[in-house]
């Protein structure tokens, strides 16, 4: 299972419609993909809280990446790095030991030329995390808001292929974790 995360509060935002659009993929292809959606509950990272017992919501997030058998993230980029809630979110994770030797992978759904802080603080707070980065999984797909349908998943053929391929290459390394 290929746990998907969104680095996005806001709804409908490419950043979602990209993993939405995965998940409809993955299922195309008989992968497994969920997508998280407790962003927004876990409470402020506080080192002092990350025992047991843990939040409820830090406790389910940190959960479901251990189920994981890959993650792919798809994060905005806000004031050059990763939004405050997902920066949240990772630091959960650094005392935990759920994402260590996990492989991840990340799109960048981003215009050409804008995202790369964002890229480079994932990588970083990843390396604290030991997570395993598939580089080849990595990916910038463009996608704008025009190319959202109503249903909230991105149509374009090509958008698919590239995401689909992503998708196989974070599931034959999730596969090689098993």
């Amino acid at each position: 299972m290929i746990l998907l995360l969104s680095g996005s509060l806001r709804v409908g935002s490419t950043n979602e419609a990209l993993l939405r659009t995965a998940q409809v993929v993955a299922a195309e292809a008989g992968v497994r993909a969920v997508v998280h959606a407790g962003l927004g509950r876990l409470p402020h990272f506080n080192p002092d809280d990350d025992r047991e017992p843990l939040p409820a919501a830090v406790a389910e997030m940190r959960a479901a990446i251990d189920a994981a058998d890959a993650l792919l993230i798809c994060t905005p980029e806000y004031a050059g790095t990763l939004p405050g809630a997902f920066k949240n979110l990772l630091d959960w994770t650094v005392g935990g030991t759920e994402i260590c030797d996990k492989p991840v992978a990340w799109v960048n759904v981003a215009a050409p030329g804008r995202g790369q802080g964002a890229e480079a603080t994932l990588r970083t707070v990843l390396g604290y995390t030991g997570a395993a980065i598939v580089e080849a999984a990595c990916a910038r797909v463009p996608v704008g808001r025009a190319d959202v349908g109503e249903d909230g998943v991105v149509a374009d053929a090509e958008v698919r292929r590239r995401v689909g391929d992503v998708l196989g290459l974070l599931a034959a390394a999730g596969a090689g974790q098993a």
